[in-house]
């Protein structure tokens, strides 16, 4: 479906296409109105000369031809001649005619007739007859004609001298169908822009800014943002509580196997099995939490802060394992996921790096194209290319010395999946290990 956008371009040059055209049919009409109107003029301002001239030569009428000076009727099928017929049907031309004669029309008035007809040479000309009576008493039909194609020559002429000018009125068009579509769509425009902002800020549309056709439309959107706010909020408050009121069965579960440990019992199974649900719930929940919030918000976090608070969390955890973690991180940094869900991306990959590292571990975020790279590399055994497609994947494991569920990259993943970005692994050319690759949307 065409948007709106190009909607208004579209009707906008076919209005104005259809007006130039239009336009341009009605003044051409008129102008060949006109051209026509000036030539029937000329050629009976033609045919007044010839009458005197031949009022003057009634007696003589081979004289006619030395009273009219008009060149072209001295040079043969010219395109202009004169021509007039006595009572007794002797006929005398102009030179231009070449000893030929032009039809006549049978006298309905004694009004000057204007019609076309054949030339020398069945050459379409356009003619003035009239039946002029002397005052010797004497009777002559009088004949002036020229060549159509001078007509369309001037017609051609003035059509021409118009062609820029209708091209310029053209380019008007156009121009004003760009204005229309920029003043039709700048109100959605500003409003696409208010609804991510407004969401961003708890604060409502307000109506009485956008045009009153489009009113209807944000008091709908307010409504919605309500709606949707109160699902992100009931979604992520059901989320907590589940999680609270999980927390509790698990830690009487726990001091169980501990005192059943205590007590020489064989609780790792058990142990084992308990983690995994830990693991698989957190997943769930943070999986249903992220879900709600990248697909109803416009969230947006201070990942420059985030990076800090979990620089220096994790560095006191290297510390104490005898390792190290260096940061590099631009200042300013904003990208559009929810505060919680990136730092614990961020916080899941920095324990995979400190887990498997050997000495070091590395955490860089920076400004890229479109968006915002974080990279997590460590010193440590890495990953083979062909496995790392199956440690993303729910409860993959390469190795079983270290302990944990497998679940760490699964949720990054799933977290990542409902913002739409990607982590890609791959071996670090700086420290040997793991690289990981996160690319973000930003805000600015």
């Amino acid at each position: 479906m065409l948007s709106l956008r190009q909607r208004a371009l579209l009707g906008g040059l076919a209005t104005g296409t259809l007006s130039v055209g239009v336009g341009t049919l009605v003044v051409f009409s008129y102008i060949n109105t006109r051209v026509l109107e000036q030539f029937d003029e000329t050629l009976r301002d033609r045919h007044t000369q010839l009458v005197v001239g031949l009022s003057a030569t009634t007696d003589a009428p081979e004289a006619l031809r030395d009273r009219m000076f008009d060149p072209a009727y001295g040079t043969p099928f010219s395109g202009r001649y004169w021509q007039v017929t006595d009572g007794d049907g002797a006929t005398f031309t102009s030179a231009s005619l070449f000893d030929e004669t032009i039809s006549e029309p049978a006298p309905l008035s004694e009004e000057a007739i204007t019609w076309n007809t054949s030339g020398p040479d069945s050459e379409a000309v356009r003619s003035v007859f009239q039946k002029i009576t002397f005052e010797d008493g004497t009777e002559w039909g009088v004949t002036v004609a020229e060549s159509r194609l001078e007509l369309i020559r001037e017609r051609r002429a003035a059509q021409n001298n118009l062609l820029p000018v209708f091209g310029l009125v053209g380019l008007i068009g156009v121009a004003g169908s760009l204005l229309l579509m920029s003043a039709i769509v700048g109100p959605l425009r500003k409003l696409r822009a208010d609804v991510a902002h407004r969401w961003d800020q708890g604060d409502d549309l307000k109506p009485a800014d956008y045009p009153e056709e489009v009113s209807p439309l944000v008091e709908d959107l307010n409504q919605l943002l309500h709606r949707n706010r109160e699902i992100v909020s009931g979604s992520r408050r059901q989320a907590a509580d589940l999680a609270h009121a999980l927390k509790t069965p698990t830690a009487i579960l726990r001091n169980e196997l501990t005192s059943l440990s205590d007590k020489g019992a064989d609780t790792e199974p058990a142990d084992e099995a308990l983690n995994r649900i830990d693991a698989q719930l957190k997943r769930s929940l943070a999986r249903m939490r992220a879900s709600n919030t990248a697909e109803l918000t416009h969230s947006r976090t201070d990942l420059s802060d985030s990076v800090a608070r979990l620089s220096r969390l994790f560095s006191v955890m290297a510390e104490r394992e005898g390792k190290s973690l260096t940061t590099v991180c631009e200042n300013g940094l904003q990208v559009r996921m929810d505060t919680q869900d990136v730092e614990e991306v961020i916080g899941n990959l920095l324990d995979n790096a400190l887990k498997w590292c050997r000495t070091t571990t590395h955490f860089t975020a920076k400004r890229v194209a479109g968006g915002i790279e974080i990279c997590i590399e460590d010193d440590g055994p890495g990953i083979p290319k062909v496995a790392r497609e199956g440690v993303l994947r729910s409860g993959g494991r390469l190795d079983t010395s270290v302990s944990g569920t497998g679940l760490g990259l699964a949720i990054t993943v799933d977290l990542l999946n409902a913002y739409g970005c990607k982590l890609k692994l791959e071996k670090s050319a700086n420290f040997g290990g793991l690289a990981s690759h996160v690319f973000i949307s930003s805000l600015t």
